[in-house]
């Protein structure tokens, strides 16, 4: 299964949903919250080609979005090829 990583705030309702998406299909994931961080949200900024918001998911090396990407590729059936490449 490939990696995945999620860059969450705290006091983030979407991200919550994000991680108990997750959970919920039995995928690890590494969380990497970059509250008050501000270099690495500009760091997130361009690894995510211009997205301000969190979460910011990635599954190996591939730019998922936030929550409603996550949950719209979990609807669409695509999730788990994706986790498995």
């Amino acid at each position: 299964m490939k990696p995945v990583k999620i860059y969450t705030t705290q006091f983030c309702g979407y991200c919550v949903r994000a991680k108990d998406l997750l959970k919920r299909k039995g995928v690890d994931y590494e969380e990497v919250d970059v509250s008050g961080n501000d270099e690495m949200r500009e760091q997130l900024v361009e690894m995510s080609g211009g997205q301000r918001t969190v979460p910011q998911i990635f599954i190996g090396d591939t730019h998922v979005g936030g929550y409603t990407d996550l949950a719209q590729l979990d609807r669409d059936g695509k999730l788990q090829p994706l986790l498995q490449g």
